[in-house]
This record gives C-alpha cells, structure tokens and sequence, in this order.
C-alpha cells in the first residue's frame, strides 16, 4: 500500500528565525550577530591605550621636573633658580616628548602604510579596495598628546612650589604635591590597565621618591666636593 502524501502527514521542518518585519532572517545574519559585542570592546581598547599613555606621559612629566626643581634647590636657595629650572624642564621635556613620539608613531604608519600597499591588489579583487586605510595612527595627534600630557603634570610642582619664598616651604610643596600626583598616576595608570591601584600606586610614589632623592643627593655631594654655591640673580 502506498503511504499517503498528503498535506496531513507532510514532515514539519523547524521554521527559521524570523526579523521584526516578518522576513526571514539570513544564516549570514544569524552567524555575524555574536561578533557585534567585540567590535565595540575593540573600539574601548584603543581609548584606553591612549588614556594609559597620556597617563604615563604625566607622570613622566611631573617626576622630571619636580627633580629637577629639587636638586636645583639642592645648590640655590633662591626662589627665581628652582623658578627657572621648572620651567624650562616642562618646555624641554614637552618638546623632547613629541618629537619623540613623533617619530615613533610615523614610523609605524610608514610600516602600515607599507602593508597596506602590500596587500591592495588583493583586496581590490575582493571588493574590499580602501578598507586598508583605516585606522592608521596620527602622528600630529600622538606628538600633541603626548607634549600636553607631560606638561600637565610638570605644571603640578611647578605651581605649586615655584612660587613660594621659604626654601623649607617651597621644597616641601613641590614634594606634598608630586606624592599625590604620582599615587594618583600610578592608580589611574592602573585603572585602565587593569592592575591593583593600591600596588601600582605605591609602585610609582615609591619610584619618583628615588628619583627626586637621587637628584638631590647628587647635586649636594656635586656642591659639595667642588664648594659650588650657584648664587641666584
């Protein structure tokens, strides 16, 4: 006896899903729907790197010039000297930053660039023809973070202890404000590193502590052996 086949014993497929209009939804879109979290984080991760940098790019500043101010003072009291010193250690290490970073960053673009150069006829076959173009790195932009960022947290000793008379008082504001400066640095730098901020914090207070130390032991024992007072003006 042949099986009936008809529409009442016709085998019932699993209907595919459905958008919102009622059309049926593409297997091509089923599959790209779990990519689209990652595409975002991707984006998130490239802002935090640059948050990071500018964040040690502060920190960098602040340490340099506060020691510098500090084995200045080690050899001159005066008020104009640490003044001085400060200040011309912000403009030097700004600009030394950016050319720096400058350089560095156009050197990775030259390298970018040269790949995408590499691989633009293949991907002109593939209809994807200037997507290699994108997401090559600044090098104006990165110079210019990277120059504000130390000059930001150079100004922090320099503010706060350029401009105060008492050689006690001035050496002590420059040392309060960069110990808080540097926890803040090394806890932010943490943060977005996802690192402890106690330890890292600690870490870098710890470390622009020997370095304002250094400097100022130095420059003493410099004074010191060769009887150099450097006189203010």
């Amino acid at each position: 006896m042949a099986p009936n086949l008809g529409s009442d014993h016709a085998p019932q497929f699993p209907s595919r899903p459905k958008h919102g209009d009622g059309e049926v939804a593409d297997a091509g879109d089923i599959e790209a729907a779990p990519h689209d979290g990652p595409a975002g984080r991707v984006d998130y991760l490239a802002r935090a790197q640059w948050l990071r940098a500018a964040v040690l790019g502060a920190n960098d500043g602040l340490v340099s010039v506060a020691s510098l101010m500090i084995g200045v003072g080690a050899v001159n009291g005066g008020t104009r000297a640490m003044l001085v010193s400060g200040l011309a250690g912000l403009v030097a290490g700004a600009c030394s930053m950016a050319i720096g970073e400058f350089v560095s960053v156009y050197a990775q673009y030259d390298i970018q660039v040269a790949h995408s150069e590499r691989g633009r006829a293949c991907s002109e076959e593939a209809g994807g023809g200037g997507e290699g173009e994108e997401g090559l790195p600044s090098p104006a932009q990165a110079a210019a973070a990277s120059a504000l960022a130390f000059a930001a947290g150079a100004a922090l000793p320099l503010l706060s202890g350029g401009f105060l008379r008492p050689w006690a008082a001035r050496v002590a504001a420059v040392c309060a404000s960069s110990s808080l400066g540097l926890a803040g640095f090394g806890a932010a730098g943490a943060y977005l590193g996802g690192a402890s901020a106690v330890r890292s914090g600690a870490r870098v207070l710890l470390g622009g502590w020997l370095a304002m130390a250094v400097t100022f032991a130095v420059l003493k024992m410099f004074s010191l052996a060769f009887k150099t007072q450097v006189m203010s003006a």
